[in-house]
């Protein structure tokens, strides 16, 4: 049986007075780009994660004419190891928009707000409560999982109708008075008592309600399609050296790690044929040395990357290989503010704690 709403209502929000989260960096000071910009950290990020991140963004870039100004690399440094790195392009480019488009303020509806480039329905309903107190639904993962146990919805969440269905109970249940509040403590159940695994259901105020907790299938719900084990791939990633620093490239926008900076990338694992035929078609200067580094595994949400690091020291003599924009020697005594996959950070850190020299 499904609850009335104002009672649903009171009912979270009377847990939020007493148990909800207050004190998060982004709500304090409180204005749209501030939560904008923790709603988008927090797409698929825990809220730990996301914390440092947030205060070292504000700190750089305390507003969106100060982001909007900013040049991608900055963006992007700042944005490095956080992951699913369309979001920083999508923020800065949303900054502009927002500077170009709306004169610097923030859009006050659903429609304008979806809009921007990396913003949804439910995003732009967060943003919308939060930040101007205005009626809106979200659906964000917290939330399918509290609606999901609490109707004992069996189907996968994956399906589009039950994925509809979740909506229509989602805008049921909004209120029309402290919007900002209740979308915090619907975000703050699923993600401090309503959990994926372990939930703390005799402290949850919709207990008595919930037929998941009824029926015993809160380990069961929320039900997503089955995946498959994650793929493997393997690529070899060559640190090219010479007295200037490391080579890097910049990737295309779209893609793995669009935007960073990155080193050359071969497919698969460390072939001297494969190898020195890329030197001989890039480079055009002979390799000093060449070594194996300690290989290591990265993992994305749709595969797991195997990384075979191969350290080329060569001559100096290397201004034909550089192509404006796209190549730089990196220093790593200077480090340049650029915005560098985890996976490089790692290797460039190992390589400084065991810093070869040029024969």
């Amino acid at each position: 049986m499904e609850l009335d709403p104002v009672h649903f209502q009171r009912v979270i929000l009377q847990w939020f007075d007493q148990h909800g989260r207050k004190h998060l960096p982004w709500q304090q000071n409180k204005t749209p780009y501030r939560v904008w910009l923790s709603e988008i950290m927090l797409q698929q990020t825990q809220v730990a994660t996301v914390i440092p991140y947030f205060q070292r963004f504000i700190a750089q870039f305390p507003d969106v004419l100060s982001l909007a100004n900013a040049n991608e690399d900055e963006v992007l440094h700042l944005w490095a190891g956080l992951g699913y790195y369309s979001r920083a392009r999508n923020l800065h480019k949303a900054a502009k928009m927002i500077v170009k488009k709306f004169g610097g303020h923030f859009p006050d509806t659903i429609q304008g707000l979806t809009t921007l480039p990396g913003i949804g329905q439910s995003t732009a309903g967060a943003i919308l409560s939060i930040a101007f107190n205005k009626r809106a639904a979200i659906l964000d993962g917290n939330v399918k999982r509290v609606l999901t146990r609490l109707h004992g919805i069996k189907e996968a969440i994956t399906v589009k109708s039950v994925e509809n269905k979740l909506w229509n109970l989602a805008e049921a249940y909004a209120p029309h008075a402290r919007c900002a509040d209740y979308t915090q403590a619907m975000m703050d159940l699923g993600a401090t008592l309503c959990t994926r695994s372990k939930p703390l259901c005799t402290t949850c105020p919709l207990q008595a309600h919930c037929v998941a907790f009824k029926e015993d299938l809160t380990h069961e719900l929320p039900k997503k399609k089955i995946t498959r084990t994650l793929p493997i791939r393997q690529a070899t990633f060559l640190i090219i050296k010479n007295e200037q620093g490391v080579l890097l490239e910049k990737r295309p926008a779209t893609g793995i790690w669009g935007g960073l900076w990155c080193l050359p990338q071969l497919e698969g694992q460390p072939d001297n044929e494969m190898i020195n035929t890329f030197c001989e078609q890039k480079l055009h200067c002979p390799i000093l040395t060449s070594q194996l580094l300690p290989s290591f595994r990265h993992t994305f949400s749709h595969y797991h990357l195997d990384i075979f690091p191969v350290l080329l020291m060569i001559k100096d003599n290397t201004h034909r290989i550089m192509e404006a924009g796209k190549q730089i020697w990196y220093n790593l005594d200077q480090q340049q503010t650029l915005g560098l996959p985890k996976p490089i950070q790692t290797i460039m850190r190992n390589l400084l704690w065991s810093e070869p020299s040029i024969a």
